[in-house]
């Protein structure tokens, strides 16, 4: 179990703080594929960051709680955000955004696979790590050959998949990929995406996806979180919030997407993102929202239970109008 609690995180700028990550609540499961979606510049590749415990100036935590659950022998370590890089790639792995300039350009493949192993001081001869990083390429039906290349010797898709194979080499609890299918062509696309839910499935770790593809959240996601703004406006299983999305930005996300068969003009969402410097009171999605009340542009929507294991953050429910007054109550005594 994974748990980030009222967490904000922002980065500091000359023109004030940037809120990347707002007061965000989400507890990722073991053994799930879950997603993050959205679009560009809502604060994806943010929250991974903070996920993976990569807090760096010009980032920082700003307040909010994270804890980690890692197993080990049947033994529970509770991890805090300061823990998460010292149990990188033994715990939680990170499979980045542009893989043609993630790996080391002057490194075989072979030599970067030997760094972050060493990194835990594994036993073994240097010739039993290559086996062992031999017999993983090829249960992931990647040619042996590749450890003796650098890499621009491979293409896009094949350093993609290598990324993969590093990032899953010791078999972390937890896995993150950014945007792991961005600049690819469909094919490889395609191939990417079976490659991670096998590595899951054969591991029964948990597997977070970050693509602002709605189609490739409805392939492989189990359960999906909707970001606007550094905020969650949804989370919920992908079935459901494909048939029955509980919140007009999800619903627009989604009514964007090309189908087969329908020939009819795709419909966007008017309007642009707000500024995470100086985002608008009340609900974030207010100024471009169909359905926009006069209390959304006044108060912030908590993210409440509208179903069974679906949460939404927005006043067409009537659980985020009473929480929101009983919130307001509460301040007033």
């Amino acid at each position: 179990m994974y748990t980030l609690s009222n967490v904000k995180a922002y980065y500091d700028s000359p023109r004030g703080p940037v809120k990347a990550v707002d007061d965000v609540t989400l507890e990722i499961l073991p053994n799930e594929i879950l997603g993050i979606a959205g679009e560009s510049g809502c604060g994806k590749s943010t929250l991974i960051k903070v996920i993976y415990g990569h807090i760096k100036p010009p980032l920082r935590l700003v307040s909010g709680e994270i804890r980690a659950e890692m197993k080990d022998n049947g033994q529970i370590t509770i991890l805090s955000a300061k823990d998460l890089p010292k149990v990188w790639w033994e715990f939680i792995s990170y499979v980045p955004q542009a893989s043609m300039s993630v790996l080391n350009p002057v490194m075989r493949i072979e030599n970067q696979f030997f760094d972050a192993v060493s990194r835990f001081h594994r036993a073994g001869s240097r010739e039993e790590i290559r086996q062992q990083v031999a017999d993983y390429l090829k249960e992931l039906d990647l040619p042996v050959e590749v450890l003796k290349a650098y890499p621009h010797q491979l293409s896009g898709g094949m350093r993609q998949r290598v990324l993969v194979a590093l990032a899953t080499f010791l078999h972390p609890q937890i896995i993150l990929a950014d945007e792991p299918t961005t600049a690819l062509d469909v094919v490889v696309q395609r191939g990417i995406l079976r490659m991670l839910t096998r590595v899951q499935q054969a591991m029964g770790n948990t597997l977070i996806i970050v693509s602002h593809d709605m189609g490739v959240h409805y392939q492989i996601t189990r359960r999906m979180a909707i970001m606007y703004a550094g905020q969650l406006v949804e989370v919920g299983p992908t079935e459901r919030i494909f048939s029955a999305p509980q919140h007009p930005y999800t619903e627009m996300l989604i009514k964007s997407l090309p189908r087969i068969g329908d020939h009819s003009a795709r419909e966007g969402i008017s309007g642009r993102p707000p500024s995470l410097l100086d985002p608008p009171p009340g609900c974030p999605f207010a100024p471009r929202c169909p359905a926009a009340m006069d209390i959304c542009t006044q108060v912030r929507p908590p993210l409440v239970q509208t179903e069974d294991d679906h949460l939404a953050a927005c006043f067409l429910h009537e659980e985020a109008l009473a929480a929101a007054h009983a919130q307001k109550e509460g301040a007033q005594s």
